[in-house]
């Protein structure tokens, strides 16, 4: 993914190309009818601008144009969220939880998953000890 940056609308984009691909223009135009007021020339934009980033890659070998994700989710959410933390928390996670936590924007079901994982956690690095 390399300094790949993408906008609240791309990553909005990005989504249905990962969760549907590949996609024709028509069908993102459809997909996205009375989720966002984009036209029709806004996608395409969007998508010219996707390319030029690298995240994009377009199909023309069939009657229609098909548009692919050329970039990993998984990683597209790591290094995104690895700058969120930075730019907001000073990469702190713990001082993210404890901002939440004192908001009270924490479900039980969020504080279980968070057990969770830090049990998966904790498992994984006693293993390796």
């Amino acid at each position: 993914m390399n300094n790949i940056t993408l906008s609240d609308g791309e990553w909005k984009l990005m989504n249905a190309l990962w969760d549907n691909s590949p996609c024709s223009l028509s069908f993102l135009v459809k997909h996205f009818e009375g989720d966002t007021d984009w036209s029709k020339t806004t996608i395409f934009i969007m998508l010219k601008r996707l390319m030029e980033k690298g995240a994009v890659s377009i199909d023309t070998s069939g009657k229609v144009q098909l548009y692919l994700p050329e970039i990993d989710r998984e990683d597209a959410t790591v290094k995104e969220t690895k700058s969120f933390l930075s730019r907001i928390y000073g990469g702190s996670v713990g001082l993210m939880l404890s901002s939440l936590a004192g908001q009270r924007s924490l479900s039980e079901k969020d504080i279980e998953e968070l057990r969770k994982v830090l049990d998966q956690v904790e498992n994984n690095i006693s293993k390796e000890d």
